[in-house]
């Protein structure tokens, strides 16, 4: 069976999906791996890479035409799917709730598609769980961006001239990303705080050293899989009280909210900005989905009353290679999951087969 690694062509994208030392372990196991030229380049991987380990190198179209497995990063675009037919099997991140669209011109085509972000979050499929890798990679940088935007150090330093006080650090969200920032700013030497719809998360970010706010929960929606539900209009009222001193007090604060398929969810408001210190810095990484800060651009430097809002998803990519060796990783574990033999198994009764396996055969499964 051959496998064809496509070069990305989101704009901005840095990563690549397999790595030559990931195609070296599939090709090992007996599969064909075709790589177009140049995919890895921006990953700091050279062609030369994966020719060494046995992989062929092709123009993009030679790759669509003379592979079975095509795997990417980001969804097929337009002209990608100018390319597939119904002998085709796509792995990437499809964002399926949300884009009906690609799923129908998928399915035109006849062709089978498995969306990596919809990998159910339990203990069998954490080593193919892309979304926590990347998340991960996502929480620290996100730190060390706030850290060069901010006009403050994060430790405490006592010099002959004074003592130096220590930042402070809010996060919103303990998730992967959310725990990451706060184990990332803790180590820098910040004063952490983290606040969360879900209260379970408590005993995580005190483990971590940092002060968790605590908002009564009774009645919300529970969360499912691991991810995060929409908060009612009651419950963002009692979080905006209970963490609008620390907020007004914080030098950074990192928002990591997001429920998959819907808008990012408002937790912080213009007028609040208004009330933040001067010089405070906002790493807002739910702007793709709209924002957790209501003054959030995507991709945007927004600076309003004094206080930076940067509007990102401090997407992987700027720490392109290790985000592609986790992704690279987290793809051989799940193909190696779903085949034997180097054949598909197509267990369709198995969690992570069903939850993943979104068109199959030109028929959607799942939307």
């Amino acid at each position: 069976m051959k496998i064809g690694i496509l070069k990305e062509t989101q704009k901005g994208e840095r990563r690549v999906s397999i790595s030559p030392t990931i195609a070296k372990q599939l090709i090992e196991k007996g599969f064909e791996v075709i790589v177009e030229e140049d995919a890895g380049i921006k990953s700091s991987f050279k062609n030369s890479d994966y020719v060494k380990v046995g992989a062929s190198l092709e123009k993009r179209a030679v790759v669509f035409k003379e592979s079975q497995i095509l795997i990417k990063i980001n969804p097929f675009d337009t002209e990608d799917l100018k390319l597939i037919d119904n002998s085709h099997i796509l792995m990437s991140q499809l964002f399926h709730k949300s884009s009906p669209e690609l799923l129908k011109a998928i399915a035109a085509k006849g062709a089978t598609a498995f969306s990596m972000d919809a990998m159910p979050r339990i203990s069998r499929a954490q080593d193919m769980d892309v979304l926590s890798s990347q998340s991960n990679l996502a929480g620290y940088k996100a730190v060390i961006l706030g850290a060069y935007e901010m006009t403050k150090i994060f430790p405490l330093m006592m010099t002959a001239a004074g003592t130096i006080t220590p930042s402070r650090v809010l996060i919103y969200g303990v998730g992967v990303a959310g725990l990451q920032a706060i184990a990332t700013a803790k180590r820098l030497g910040a004063v952490v705080e983290a606040t969360d719809i879900r209260l379970e998360t408590k005993e995580q970010t005190e483990s971590l050293g940092a002060k968790f706010i605590s908002v009564d929960n009774t009645g919300e929606e529970k969360a499912e899989g691991g991810y995060a539900k929409t908060a009612s209009e009651d419950y963002v009222k009692r979080q905006k009280e209970a963490v609008n001193k620390s907020l007004f007090q914080a030098d950074l604060v990192i928002t990591t909210a997001m429920v998959p398929g819907r808008k990012s969810p408002v937790l912080i408001t213009a007028d609040q900005v208004h009330q933040m210190k001067n010089g405070a810095v906002i790493i807002d990484l739910a702007a793709a989905q709209g924002g957790n800060c209501e003054l959030s651009k995507m991709n945007e430097t927004v600076i309003e009353n004094g206080v930076k809002i940067i509007g990102t998803t401090i997407a992987p990519e700027s720490v392109s290679t290790n985000a592609s060796e986790l992704y690279a990783k987290n793809m051989l574990n799940f193909i190696n999951h779903l085949t034997e033999n180097n054949e598909f198994k197509w267990e369709l009764e198995e969690e992570i087969t069903n939850d993943t396996l979104i068109v199959q055969n030109g028929t959607i499964r799942q939307n």
